[in-house]
């Protein structure tokens, strides 16, 4: 029950004393995300852009070696054969204090081709698109899958799937690349030198680090699908110094990366809030220690989205939990055998995998399979009932999930690489009470709000684990009233997720996300994102004192 001592927000900033930094709690770039993004996902994802941007594509004018990859690789002895022409643009412009530290930009461009042949996945890729090259590359793929048929334990079965063909662009106003570097640097340096203007600050960078991935995909089973995936994300950050005692501090702003265009860059307003990100850096240098010992932590959104990638996004890896995945710290605690009967959380754990969200990292409309991507449950009122799927998978765990197809979790991060099970957007479901972040607050006498991204370690099974944040605050009867430092909670993925019990509503929800998930060997990257409302648990606080912020 919620207690009677419902504050408005302005009298809850006068009586705790936050009027001058609001920001502090509501902070202004939670307004700066693209439309749709603060709501959990729909079933299907959003509409796409001007599917104009597609029609002048090069990928266009190599289709046509991609079908011969294909057509050589079914000559060869081939019984099924996908090929991907992929274009990738990345660029990343960042400054530190008063200059541009690096201007970095980089491209490819190739083909990828993946067969099954006796029974085993081959794959093969090249960047020289040439009629000599694509026959080459189909036989490489034939050859390397039946190597591989020599040692694999059963015959790669993939779920029916009928022919799509169709087009998709990730919505977004203005394209990254039609805005020149130096004008992004202008806009960074402007951030980084209102960050230094604040006294005690000693150092501000700024960053903006931009995506550009687009996929043509064919399959011999007559699938044709081109996408085109845009993303963008922006960073701020201050240090604050203070040499007598030998101590720093340093604040992020907390903006979330985006699929989305330079129109998020702008919305999210870093010039006008890098006073702020100083100050926050200043306060949080002087800040109290904080208390060790059992305590609440309201979590916020910006803080929360990390813990459900590792606790959660994770585990709920179906080849992570098989034992055929163990990169990038190890498998799962969690057991295939046990779907739909474990509990890995209380009543309100909702948690829904999806590749739909507005503004979600990992949205796309189909997967490297060819798939058409969904929203589905993965665990319901704290119950585990779903896995993350891939085409080639499904039948691993059908007879627990009923799955018949998959869910469209095939992913591979280059034409280079070859594609496999990647982590999709994963969301805690918002309560249905409404509550904001104030209301938690007033509903807790004493723990600590913990906001922004921080350090954490987790062991081999994601069960164990320690999460640090950016900023925290003190909470006492029901009020914000000091800042803290060096904080961190620990908890198993268990104990914490059964001892929430308090939730933001559909209002407070907010996507955090990282272009840099690590899976696979040789290793590939993929960028997700994690949808949650602020939540209250109990946990273990620890300090982490030792000087840096």
């Amino acid at each position: 029950m919620m207690p009677a001592m419902s504050t408005s927000r302005r009298s809850f900033l006068r009586t705790t004393g936050l009027a001058a930094g609001a920001g502090l709690l509501w902070p202004s770039w939670a307004q700066a995300d693209p439309p749709g993004s603060r709501t959990p996902a729909p079933v299907k994802p959003p509409s796409s852009a001007d599917l104009a941007l597609l029609s002048a594509s090069p990928l266009l004018n190599d289709e046509l070696l991609a079908k011969r990859a294909i057509e050589a690789a079914q000559r060869a002895g081939a019984s099924y054969a996908d090929a991907r022409l992929v274009a990738w643009r990345r660029e990343r412009v960042s400054v530190r204090d008063d200059h541009v530290s690096d201007v970095h930009r980089s491209s490819e461009y190739g083909l990828g081709l993946r067969v099954i042949a006796d029974g085993a996945w081959g794959f093969a890729a090249t960047p020289r698109l040439d009629p000599k090259s694509i026959d080459g590359l189909a036989k490489r793929a034939v050859s390397a899958a039946k190597i591989n048929a020599t040692l694999r334990r059963e015959r790669v079965e993939l779920a029916p799937l009928a022919a799509i063909s169709g087009s998709w662009v990730a919505p977004h106003r203005v394209d990254p690349w039609t805005i020149s570097p130096k004008h992004k640097a202008e806009l960074l340096i402007s951030a980084t030198t209102s960050a230094l203007a604040i006294a005690g600050v000693a150092h501000a960078s700024a960053l903006v680090d931009s995506q550009r991935e687009e996929k043509l995909f064919l399959s011999s089973e007559g699938a044709r699908v081109h996408q085109l995936m845009v993303r963008v994300r922006p960073q701020l950050s201050a240090t604050a110094v203070d040499r007598r005692r030998g101590q720093f501090a340093s604040r992020d702003h907390e903006i979330a990366p985006m699929l989305a265009g330079w129109e998020h860059v702008e919305d999210a307003k870093l010039v006008d809030d890098a006073a702020q990100i100083g100050e926050d850096a200043v306060r949080k240098l002087h800040a109290a220690p904080v208390e060790p010992g059992e305590r609440t932590v309201i979590l916020d959104p910006s803080n929360l989205w990390l813990t459900i990638h590792e606790s959660i996004g994770h585990p709920t890896e179906l080849d992570r939990a098989l034992g055929l995945e163990a990169n990038f710290a190890g498998t799962s605690f969690l057991d295939p055998a046990k779907t739909g009967a474990y509990e890995l959380g209380n009543e309100l754990a909702n948690f829904v995998a999806d590749r739909t969200q507005p503004g979600g990292l990992a949205t796309c409309a189909w997967d490297d399979d060819g798939v058409g991507t969904e929203r589905w449950q993965l665990v319901k009122a704290g119950k585990l009932v779903d896995w993350q799927t891939t085409r080639d998978q499904a039948h691993w765990i059908r007879d627990k999930t009923g799955d018949e197809r998959g869910h469209a979790c095939s992913y591979a991060d280059s034409y280079s690489s070859v594609a496999f099970q990647r982590m999709p957007n994963i969301s805690l479901t918002p309560g249905r009470e409404g509550y904001t972040t104030e209301d938690l607050i007033n509903a807790t006498d004493d723990g600590i709000l913990i906001s922004g991204r921080g350090s954490w370690s987790i062991d081999q099974q994601r069960y164990n684990f320690q999460f640090s944040g950016q900023y925290f605050w003190e909470i006492k009867h029901g009020r914000l009233t000091k800042p803290l430092r060096d904080v961190a909670y620990q908890a198993n993925t268990v104990d914490f997720w059964r001892s929430m019990d308090m939730l933001g509503g559909e209002g407070s929800f907010r996507l955090g996300g990282s272009f840099g998930d690590g899976k696979g060997e040789p290793g590939q990257s993929n960028a997700v994102s994690h949808g949650c409302p602020p939540a209250r648990f109990r946990v273990n606080v620890v300090s982490t004192a030792g000087g840096k912020g």
